[in-house]
């Protein structure tokens, strides 16, 4: 709270006095900017010199939120804050609000710049490893979760995907995570009917469905806490038609190691490099354990698959992608593996302010985010180099066998990403579908 004596003329913030005049009837409007803004994540140490320009510079509503995502971005960032790259104002020869728009530009211009330079992570992160959500509770819930994909849109090209709410919220604590936008607090919810509640469902016997678990919360994390995971493996096994997909960063199989699995069960894990897992998905597991919890499902009949999503842009991104394709078809024989999807990052507004309000050591925002639909994500063009680099680093063998797919992406980067491309989401559905059924069928020989 900014606060001022009234027979004083200094700003204060806190206890400590900032030292500089205030101009007059200044004070009520800038705590109104503190409030409103970003400003309470800053750093101390950045506080009082974003309160001295907006002071000086009659910082308007829009021009302090502007600053403070920029203070907040670099802070995350780790390198250069806001008073190092704020401009020379002695170069200018403008005042008054014409020197404010150059400097806020001049700023600006040198974050963009910074966005658009290769991320770099260091060797060890400083930053703290966090979960986002970590106390679960009990409770009953008036309907079932059952829905489409929630990031599901019709400008992108989606195979829309049904998704079970077994849980609600993550435990993990993924930098770029878009969960811990939908659900408040800090609290992993289980659904106390929920197994009631699946046995009552009713399902058309005549249609294949594609349901995942992995939407709200990650599949595998809980194992069978409250019996989630029972009551989805019961669902499974009375409905043959459906494919049931789990989806997880976790190495948490022991559940499913120890138990009779039905055949339509999919088993697929997120896959990233070892700087992106280390820096950027705190809490999850490593690489090795998730491949090798992926080797144990594989190793009981169950089918795979593997999510390179999200496929982050830094310094080494090719090298370090191409060495985790390399374990993955090292490892695994793509009759064993039902499908590759890949994709990127994808943020919307309320999803990239959460990130900026947790205000985590991350590189997670550094990056030149365009329009990508609606959304905000990489350019085309390096969708483009991405995505085609880490499918034509499977072998042959792989790009025949498997289903590949973009997920959450334009419909325009799959020709040059595939070769091919689907017409309309009910195309790509039903091909997703068939190709499932068939690795199915033949894991049940």
């Amino acid at each position: 709270m900014v606060t001022i004596p009234q027979s004083v003329s200094t700003l204060y913030y806190g206890h400590r006095s900032l030292a500089f005049p205030v101009m007059p009837n200044t004070t009520a409007r800038i705590s109104e900017l503190v409030e409103q803004t970003l400003f309470d994540q800053l750093a101390e140490t950045h506080k009082g010199f974003i309160l001295e320009q907006a002071n000086r510079h009659r910082f308007s509503h829009q021009d302090m939120k502007q600053l403070c995502e920029i203070a907040v971005d670099l802070e995350m960032w780790g390198g250069k804050d806001l008073e190092q790259i704020w401009p020379d104002e002695s170069r200018y020869s403008q005042t008054g609000k014409m020197l404010k728009k150059r400097v806020i530009q001049e700023i600006r211009n040198a974050w963009e710049a910074l966005k658009s330079e290769p991320n770099q992570y260091p060797e060890e992160s400083l930053a703290p490893k966090i979960s986002a959500a970590a106390i679960p509770i009990l409770q009953e819930k008036k309907k079932l979760g059952l829905g489409y994909c929630p990031v599901a849109s019709p400008k992108t090209r989606c195979c829309n995907l049904q998704t079970l709410d077994a849980v609600d919220n993550c435990g993990y604590g993924c930098s770029y995570c878009s969960i811990q936008s939908f659900f408040d607090g800090k609290q992993i919810s289980f659904d106390k009917g929920f197994s009631e509640k699946l046995n009552q469902l009713e399902l058309d016997p005549d249609k294949t469905y594609h349901i995942g678990t992995g939407q709200s919360s990650d599949s595998l994390m809980w194992g069978n806490s409250h019996g989630a995971l029972e009551a989805v493996i019961q669902f499974a096994q009375r409905n043959p038609n459906v494919i049931l997909e789990f989806k997880t960063k976790s190495a948490n199989v022991s559940h499913l190691l120890k138990n009779e699995l039905p055949k339509n069960i999919l088993c697929t894990w997120s896959l990233n490099t070892e700087t992106i897992i280390h820096q950027e998905e705190h809490g999850t597991a490593s690489l090795t354990k998730r491949l090798e919890a992926a080797r144990a499902v594989a190793d009981k009949g169950v089918v795979v698959g593997f999510h390179f999503h999200p496929m982050v842009h830094y310094k080494q991104w090719a090298k370090d992608y191409q060495a985790v394709i390399d374990q993955v078809s090292d490892l695994f024989n793509p009759d064993e593996v039902a499908l590759v999807s890949l994709g990127t990052l994808t943020f919307i507004k309320p999803v990239i302010r959460e990130i900026r309000k947790r205000g985590i050591e991350s590189q997670i925002l550094k990056l030149p985010l365009v329009n990508a639909k609606g959304k905000y994500s990489y350019p085309d063009e390096m969708k483009i180099e991405m995505f085609s680099h880490a499918y034509h680093c499977f072998p042959d063998e792989w790009r025949k066998q498997v289903f590949f797919y973009l997920c959450m992406e334009a419909q325009e980067l799959w020709q040059p990403v595939f070769g091919f491309t689907y017409d309309a989401n009910d195309d790509f559905e039903k091909a997703m579908k068939q190709a499932y059924l068939n690795k199915i069928a033949r894991k049940k020989l």
